[in-house]
């Protein structure tokens, strides 16, 4: 976690407190605007501390769609990359993503699961319910952080 991350820490956690009491009506247009705005801007190749730190969790979609496209039987998939986690999730062995190259892009890139598809959330819908991972996903990524910067000074709450 970065410093100016751990400094916004409280003040995050009280602006989300209050957010999550009462989102504006128009909570889901800022948020699909703001992520859009931002990652027009941001390359996430130069950074990829979402694949070097944390791993998704693998539905039964993921990973069909990730053994067939490497020609393996789910349960190889399985045995080969994943676990089963505390909260009885798949999730990857090991970090950083054995999918990740050197050169910071995905080898799985077009059949990559849902969790990365949509990281870091910060355009999902109903985006107040999901206060608790944005609060983390900002300690991961740089552009869920400005992004949340930016709602800040667009949302007085």
């Amino acid at each position: 976690m970065s410093k100016q991350t751990k400094d916004k820490y409280k003040e995050n956690k009280a602006f989300f407190t209050k957010l999550k009491k009462k989102p504006p009506k128009q909570l889901d247009y800022l948020m699909q605007e703001l992520h859009d705005n931002e990652f027009k801007k941001t390359d996430c190749l130069t950074c990829a501390n979402c694949c070097k730190t944390t791993g998704p969790l693998f539905t039964d979609k993921d990973i069909s769609r990730l053994s067939k496209h490497l020609k393996l039987k789910p349960q190889q998939f399985i045995q080969a990359y994943l676990r089963i986690d505390e909260d009885n999730d798949y999730v990857l062995q090991a970090l950083p993503c054995v999918f990740l190259g050197e050169d910071n892009y995905c080898t799985v890139y077009d059949v990559r699961p849902k969790a990365c598809r949509e990281f870091p959330h910060t355009n999902q819908k109903k985006f107040h319910q999901i206060t608790n991972l944005t609060m983390k996903n900002i300690t991961i990524c740089p552009a869920a952080y400005n992004i949340v910067e930016e709602m800040k000074k667009r949302i007085k709450v």
